[in-house]
């Protein structure tokens, strides 16, 4: 059977989870099921969750919002990963629970540096039309 795989190089079964698991942790950190007071007072996002070949580990990118008290959630997600694996492990159906590994997302810090440079005056010139 041929491997069906995305532009990314990844196959869709592993995009299909990784997507299901970030929904599962979304709505745990949303609806606030956690009982830690530190992710009870900070909105959290959950930007992307990318499994290994074999469904057993998954990499969660998180951010908080505005980017405030980074460290502080993620050792506060760090603490909880039982809860949350448990919970990944009840509600998406997979022979193995995914060990989680929770990673602060920096592409949207990555995004701003490209802003900043593309808004500087020596590459804005080349953008102009004549």
């Amino acid at each position: 059977m041929k491997k069906i795989e995305s532009p990314e190089g990844r196959s869709v079964r592993l995009l299909r989870v990784g997507e299901q698991v970030r929904h599962v942790l979304s709505e745990v950190l949303a609806r606030g099921d956690v009982h830690d007071a530190t992710l009870q007072s900070h909105l959290v996002s959950v930007t992307e969750v990318r499994m290994s070949p074999d469904l057993r580990h998954a990499t969660v990118f998180v951010k908080p919002l505005l980017g405030q008290d980074e460290e502080v959630v993620l050792k506060a997600l760090r603490t909880n990963t039982a809860f949350f694996q448990g919970e990944v492990a009840r509600r998406v159906n997979t022979k193995y629970a995914a060990k989680l590994k929770f990673l602060a997302d920096e592409s949207f810090d990555e995004g701003g540096k490209i802003d900043q440079i593309l808004r500087t005056p020596h590459v804005s010139q080349d953008l102009t039309e004549e």
